[in-house]
């Protein structure tokens, strides 16, 4: 299907009505930033709060990022909030607020809950936050200067000093930049680097000819042509309320470029260019972008099937194993005294943890403290459940034992050809073994464990499993152990909350108070009835005991 517009402005608007309708699988999406931080002017409200968040919204208010370290911007608000002394309270607080709050007293905020400053001086603070964050440091400081003059020439010197001391402090933030250029402009440089599995499209922000951020988008490879993607990118990243510098710097020409540089003029209201450059300043800035998103595509992608994967490939060798094992499922047992006991799955992929593939088993049937027997029941609930995959390793924490019980199960579900089952222990060098320290892994029908070098990749991704299995059933275990500990035995008698709790240990002191009470004593506590009475005293007759801890 096509729809005639009238011209290329319309079918490019058109094109981001229907991709938000239609979200067609191979387009690329802006969505990789979502975890980055980016600050917030909620300029919707009367006093704009500024704020750091991690979700961009359609709230009327003014975001400015990505931004790759949250710690970084962290530090930039604390110190931006000394110039600019906006609030960060919330609308509640804001709303009933009778005196100054602490950050007033900081110095970084001006208290317009309580009226320490009009709406006017507050308009002013946040449109100088703004071109802050935009990067229009030059303008900003500009405009400064002038409020400073106008501010000493009605003899407000103490207006103008703090002015002065704002320009001082936004100076002394531009000198840990670093100069690029020395262009005055405002740019951003864009580049791509590909490797066949995944794409980097770089970003370098400069204000004023300095670098003010960097930020790495990745998307899967789709086959698109490069000049295509980019098109496809710029269209997209510019929307909303992004701010358009004075140029845009790509590698290549586009085909739409005519159409693009339109568009970011009528949304910026002045001359912004596109520029395609091939040497000069220019050219060095696309190299330093190409350069990073070559780093950050090396670091961030890895290949879909686990291939290239060194620890994964190092077990296949090892194990001798038919395909490489992207995902691996291990199992352990907890238990604290002689209750509370649980097992747990933790599921990797392609090396990485699967959250989604995370189990926790409370054990039913194991009699008492049986380590076999547990294993045994997990195990069963586990791969009796046909709505889950396979996995390409099954891996038990502990020996031979725990291996041949593994085995067992297998065999009795009928997937004993279906499975890689392998157990994992750890090798210990001591007097009498001059064994190497690492992994032991125990493989069916084979007398001799498989052994790993302490340190290697494969090494160090089972520990690395073997860890986060154990960490996550003690989680398990402490947790049940901790409920049952501070839960009183009145929680089971039913028609006792916590009004009526209180009550009682209000009129008897104690658990063993209570219990030791007759009916008839119970029964003048305020709440409690007849029947209440009779069921604590049958709690108390069954010897229930305090608590613990």
């Amino acid at each position: 299907d096509f729809i005639v517009t009238a011209n290329e402005k319309e079918a490019l608007f058109l094109e981001d009505t229907l991709l938000k309708k239609y979200k067609p699988k191979y387009n690329i999406r802006l969505k990789d930033s979502k975890t980055y931080v980016s600050v917030k002017l909620t300029m919707a409200e009367k006093f704009p709060r500024i704020l750091i968040v991690r979700q961009i919204k359609k709230d009327g208010s003014r975001y400015f990022g990505p931004y790759i370290s949250s710690r970084d911007v962290r530090d930039t608000i604390k110190l931006l909030r000394k110039i600019f002394p906006l609030r960060a309270c919330s609308t509640a607080v804001f709303s009933n607020r009778v005196r100054p709050c602490l950050d007033y007293q900081l110095g970084i905020c001006s208290a317009p809950a309580v009226g320490r400053i009009s709406e006017e001086k507050y308009a002013e603070l946040v449109k100088g936050a703004i071109m802050f964050l935009e990067g229009r440091n030059s303008g900003l400081i500009k405009s400064l200067k002038t409020e400073m003059d106008k501010a000493a020439a009605e003899f407000k010197f103490e207006e103008a000093a703090g002015i002065r001391d704002k320009i001082r402090a936004i100076e002394s933030m531009l000198e840990r930049q670093i100069a690029v250029t020395h262009s005055h402009a405002d740019q951003d440089v864009f580049s791509i680097a590909e490797n066949g599995i995944g794409v980097c499209v770089q970003a370098l922000f400069i204000r004023d000819g300095r670098l003010v951020n960097s930020v790495s988008h990745h998307f899967k490879h789709t086959g698109l042509p490069a000049e295509e993607l980019m098109s496809s990118f710029l269209s997209q990243f510019y929307r909303g309320d992004k701010y358009a510098p004075d140029e845009v710097i790509i590698p290549f020409h586009l085909e739409d470029e005519a159409m693009l540089t339109e568009w970011l003029i009528e949304k910026a209201s002045r001359k912004v260019k596109i520029t395609a450059a091939s040497r000069g300043t220019r050219s060095r800035l696309l190299r330093m972008a190409f350069i990073n998103a070559k780093e950050a595509l090396s670091e961030r992608q890895t290949p879909s099937d686990g291939k290239n994967n060194p620890a994964l490939e190092g077990l296949k060798k090892r194990l001798h194993l038919r395909r490489t094992p992207r995902v691996i499922e291990a199992f352990d047992i907890s238990n604290i005294g002689s209750s509370h006991f649980v097992g747990a799955m933790v599921t990797f992929k392609d090396g990485a943890p699967d959250k989604a593939g995370y189990r926790l088993f409370k054990i039913k049937n194991a009699g008492g403290p049986d380590d076999y027997a547990m294993m045994k029941e997990v195990l069963e609930r586990r791969y009796k459940n046909e709505d889950m995959p396979l996995p390409d390793i099954t891996l038990i924490d502990g020996g031979k034992g725990q291996l041949n019980i593994a085995l067992s199960v297998a065999r009795e579900l009928g997937l004993a050809n279906k499975l890689n089952i392998i157990a994992l222990a750890k090798e210990k060098p001591g007097i009498n073994n001059k064994a190497a320290a690492g992994e032991r892994i125990f493989l069916p029908n084979v007398k001799d464990p498989v052994l790993l070098r302490e340190g290697t990749l494969p090494d160090l991704l089972l520990q690395r499993i073997r860890d986060e299995v154990h960490r996550f059933a003690v989680s398990y275990a402490r947790k049940l152990k901790s409920k049952t500990d501070f839960t009183s035995p009145l929680d089971a008698i039913s028609g006792i909350g916590a009004k009526k709790k209180k009550a009682l240990y209000e009129k008897f002191g104690s658990l063993e108070g209570i219990m030791s009470a007759s009916v008839d004593e119970l029964a003048k506590t305020h709440g409690i009835t007849k029947k209440l009475a009779g069921a604590i005293k049958e709690a108390g007759t069954n010897n229930i005991k305090s608590p613990s801890s």
